[in-house]
């Protein structure tokens, strides 16, 4: 956060540093603002990312790839979002463009996120674009999250004799059989083939001569827009397993309509760029879009080509970075030419916290 500061003030581009997040407050995030008045549209990067083996964080680019931990996901978006507000501050923006940058995308605890902390601090607008990989497609829908703790009850006997007890490892496994047979995990909508759900983690047993009477095992649920959490819990309450579902986290899911005028916008600068068509999609993970969406600010993933996110070969595309940024400033110079939004008024003085 420090070095990214330091280069917008070197542009001569105001900004604001924000702590307040994480379990302690600890984390900064950081506000970059070009131009004034309506529309009012948000740039949405995290600068964190997941962990990775120490090559990954030496990036190496290979005949136009470049790979490296984040570069997909998403520190190349990132990258271009900053030249991105270079450009539109060096040519002039008649709508406001705030680069909201936040430390913790990729990680949950208690407490507030760089997301919220920045809500909170009049960080809202018309719409929000943010980053996340998407090989330019417009990404309207994300799935909602529900993470779940199941415990499987067995009794415990001589390792000797294992047909004197009930194995709770096995009944774990026999229990997540029948969740995946469930009627919520064959659903469908028009931009999801289907929920997915991940066997993340799992305990069982303490010594190896001994029947393990309770088993842990940890779910990660990605349900459709138009799924019910409860109605998910409750199926998989009713397996006739002696077991216990806990609910560890729950995130819903995110919306915006194609016909929404950004959308609209947007899919008409990336139709310039893209070879094919920009249709709109659904996307699998979740963002930080969901507490934009809460404070009523409607937004899409939108993000550079690559692949292989949160694995040992992610890599971006180095041609679609200087592309993105393109983008980005052609939907401003859009929006500018069609007129003001509904923020009328101009945005708060950008404050430095903690």
């Amino acid at each position: 956060m420090d070095f990214i500061s330091g280069w917008f003030d070197a542009r001569g581009i105001e900004t604001a540093l924000y702590k307040g997040a994480g379990p302690a407050g600890e984390l900064t995030s950081l506000v970059a603002r070009v131009g004034s008045g309506g529309p009012r549209i948000l740039l949405h990067g995290h600068a964190d990312v997941v962990p990775g083996c120490d090559e990954q964080f030496e990036a190496v680019e290979e005949h136009g790839e470049l790979y490296g931990r984040g570069v997909y996901d998403m520190k190349g978006a990132l990258a271009a979002m900053m030249y991105a507000v270079k450009d539109l501050h060096s040519i002039g923006c008649n709508g406001t463009v705030e680069l909201l940058i936040v430390p913790d995308e990729e990680r949950e605890y208690g407490g507030a996120n760089g997301a919220e902390v920045l809500i909170d601090n009049g960080h809202t607008g018309d719409f929000l674009i943010t980053g996340e990989p998407t090989d330019f497609h417009v990404g309207v829908q994300a799935k909602g999250v529900l993470d779940l703790k199941i415990t499987t009850h067995g009794e415990s006997a001589h390792g000797s004799q294992p047909w004197l007890g009930k194995n709770a490892v096995l009944l774990a496994h026999e229990h997540y059989r029948r969740v995946q047979e469930l009627p919520f995990a064959s659903e469908r909508s028009d931009l999801f083939p289907h929920p997915s759900v991940n066997l993340a983690k799992i305990h069982g047993g303490d010594v190896i001569n001994r029947v393990p009477d309770t088993c842990s095992y940890e779910l990660d649920i990605r349900y459709l827009p138009d799924q019910e959490p409860r109605e998910i819990l409750r199926q998989i309450r009713s397996i006739e397993l002696p077991a216990d579902a806990e609910v560890l986290f729950s995130r819903e899911p995110t919306y915006v309509s194609r016909r929404n005028p950004f959308v609209k916008a947007l899919r008409e600068v990336a139709a310039r760029h893209f070879h094919g068509n920009p249709v709109s999609v659904g996307r699998h993970g979740a963002s930080d879009i969901v507490y934009f969406q809460r404070a009523g600010v409607p937004g899409v993933e939108f993000g550079p080509v690559g692949g292989g996110h949160h694995g040992p070969r992610e890599h971006v595309l180095s041609g679609s970075l200087e592309t993105y940024r393109q983008m980005l400033v052609q939907f401003v110079q859009i929006l500018s030419r069609n007129g003001r939004a509904k923020h009328e008024a101009p945005q708060p003085p950008l404050k430095q916290l903690g």
